[in-house]
Order: structure tokens, then sequence, then C-alpha cells
């Protein structure tokens, strides 16, 4: 008799009642769903896959996805659509900065954020039609606030500074992961690049707020995440969000571990003692997570 082949699978750590997130708020969801396909808009919140589209889309919030929705780079993390522009004609949409200016009118938002995929096959990086939404926005709703996540322009640092001086009152820019791992979380990016793309938006506006996110549960050490928070403070970083990774689909990196939160809480802790004016961290933050609540404490910190 034939013996019975058992397939063995590796072992994977399960998902924690605290990282879980109900789906609730269907009706909310679908309308600005809708809404945006009908400007041809896009969301990182869609996208990314975010645990928590349904509490974020409920109260009106989105992160604006300019530049289309297919990313240059290929991040073990990240579940944004991968591949090359060119090869599929995709040319930047001319009505994309007016569009997302109107959207975020029609929502009455009173806080922005504007994100974009990577474009490495654009000269700029695409910071010219990000500077041009961001303006568009502004001057639709001039009394709002308006967050930008930007992508780290592979270096070129005039395209950040065109992004800049369109006038955000944030600067975002993500670290994701300690500096051991980049070759295999984003193998594409460069951490010191990303921490002078950092230092120059501070040094270059420092009247304008400055922020990075990274995530925890991707096989950091404790110590590696307080030297990449000590790392963002020497760039005078004023706010970090600290995340649980989540897989978002079975093409990406698998979890290495669910921090617990009371890690979470120690992480907060440590940055804040190392200056920061605020740090949002826990299992289900995301870097534009209630990023108006963020921004109104650690305006006044």
């Amino acid at each position: 008799m034939t013996p019975e082949l058992v397939q063995i699978t590796p072992s994977r750590p399960r998902l924690p009642e605290w990282a879980r997130r109900p789906r609730t708020h269907f009706e909310s969801l679908n309308k600005l769903k809708a809404d945006l396909r009908t400007l041809n808009l896009h969301t990182v919140c869609e996208s990314a896959r975010c645990p928590n589209i349904h509490e974020c889309f409920h109260r009106g919030a989105a992160t604006f996805m300019i530049l289309g929705n297919l990313c240059t780079r290929g991040c073990g993390f990240c579940s944004v659509p991968k591949g090359n522009p060119r090869k599929h004609d995709m040319r930047l949409d001319p009505s994309e900065p007016a569009n997302v200016a109107r959207m975020a009118a029609t929502m009455n938002l009173r806080y922005i954020v504007i994100t974009s995929v990577n474009r490495d096959d654009l000269a700029d990086g695409g910071s010219t039609h990000f500077a041009e939404t961001v303006r568009e926005v502004r001057q639709a709703l001039p009394d709002a606030r308006l967050e930008v996540l930007t992508p780290d322009f592979d270096g070129n640092l005039e395209a950040v500074a065109r992004v800049l001086d369109a006038g955000p009152h944030v600067f975002n820019h993500n670290m994701e992961t300690v500096p051991r791992l980049y070759r295999k979380v984003r193998p594409q990016a460069n951490y010191q690049q990303s921490l002078s793309v950092l230092r120059f938006a501070r040094e270059h506006r420092p009247e304008v707020m400055t922020k990075s996110g990274f995530m925890a549960g991707l096989g950091e050490t404790r110590e590696e995440v307080e030297q990449l928070l000590r790392d963002l403070r020497e760039q005078d970083t004023d706010v970090a969000t600290i995340g649980q990774y989540l897989q978002p689909t079975r093409r990406n990196l698998p979890v290495h571990e669910y921090v617990s939160p009371e890690r979470f809480d120690e992480y907060r802790d440590f940055g804040l003692a190392a200056g920061f004016k605020m740090v949002f961290s826990g299992p289900l933050v995301r870097s534009s997570y209630m990023a108006d609540v963020v921004n109104e404490q650690a305006s006044h910190a």
C-alpha cells in the first residue's frame, strides 16, 4: 500500500484579535468608491488593501493616490500593481489634479492626504504633476490642511523641492523598515537616501511639519527600531507612525511576527523620549490613518 503523502507547510503566526478590524459601513464604502471611479481617481486605501478602509471611508477620509495605479518599484510588502507604465502606454491624466481637488471639495474635507506610486519612468519622477495637484487642492480648499506622502523621487532633491514649494502643510516620506531588511522589503530604495529626503525637506521648508512611518513585524529587532527612531530624529523629523505589517496578498512577504500592543506602546514612549512631537504607534496604525488627529496633536506638542 502506498503511504499517504502529507503536505507540510511552514508555520506562520496567526492573526491576533488586536490586529483585526471589523468590516462595516459598506454603504459609505461603496458610495465613495463609485464617486472616485466617476473621476478616474485612485486611493491608496484600496490599492494597498488598508485594514482601516471601512472606518476611514465612513468618516469621509481618503488618501488620494495620483500618477496612476501602476508602480515602477517592486517592494515586497506592497500590493499596489507593479510594472512598466511605458509598456502599458500609461500616460499621466492631465485632469487628475483638478479632479482630486473637485473630489476633496465634494467630500468637504478639512484634511487631505495625497500620495503617489513611484514613477521612475518619468524624468521628474512625476513631481510636476504632484505639485500641480497640491496647488489645485489648496486653491479649491484654502482653509483645509494638506499632507503629502511622497516617494523618494530616486533621490532627486529638485523634485522634492518642487512638491514642497507647492505648499503642503505636512511632508511625509516613509522609511518603511530598518536598514538590514531593505534588500528584502524595499529593494529599489536606499535607507540613507530616504533619510536625506527628510533632512532636505526640513532644511528647504522649515515651516512644514515632517513625518515618516515604518512597519513592525517584518523581522526587525527592538534595537533596530530604536536606532531607526534615532536616525529619524537626527533629521529633525517631527512625527513618526509605527504599525503592524499585514500581508496584503499571498504574493507579498509573510508576516514574521505580530507585535504586541504593549511593545508598540514601548516604541511610542521611546520615540517621545527621543524628541518627536508625536508618535502614533499601534497594530492598526498606518502612515495616513487618522492623519488629521495626528497633525492636530503634533501641532500643539
